[in-house]
């Protein structure tokens, strides 16, 4: 289990290292900032669908692993289980707020930013250390 928890913290960590890159690359003015900001009609539709996106996004990622068939999954094949569950899982949270991140600064639109910092607030409930790995795939008795 430990070296799954290592796996699944290099995948934590590497989407969260490309989201801080790319508001490095923006911010330091590498990259320039709302080049599609005149959009209006494509920027209403990207943040409706965004908004689903992402707080659909915050649902499934912190309750992935109370839903039945998930839970009986990691209790039953333990690490195959875990590392493709957790992965699913870190993919679902971190890829939408890569994307609010890049459309917040493509945009300018605050809301992009606020759904990535929502993303980015459930993380930490999410952190695939060991004691969390080996608690979630425990059998509740």
């Amino acid at each position: 289990m430990k070296r799954i928890s290592k796996s699944l913290t290099l995948i934590y960590m590497l989407l969260a290292a490309l989201t801080l890159i790319v508001i490095v690359l923006y911010e330091t003015n590498i990259l320039e900032s709302g080049i599609m900001a005149e959009e209006k009609q494509s920027e209403f539709i990207l943040t409706a669908l965004m908004e689903l996106v992402s707080l659909g996004a915050a649902f499934l990622g912190l309750r992935l692993f109370k839903f039945k068939a998930v839970h009986n999954d990691l209790v039953s094949r333990q690490e195959p289980a875990m590392m493709k569950w957790g992965t699913i899982r870190l993919l679902t949270l971190e890829v939408p707020m890569l994307a609010d991140t890049l459309l917040y600064y493509i945009y300018m639109n605050t809301t992009f930013g606020y759904l990535a910092i929502m993303l980015l607030l459930c993380l930490p409930f999410v952190f695939p250390s060991l004691n969390r790995c080996l608690a979630e795939t425990a059998s509740e008795e």
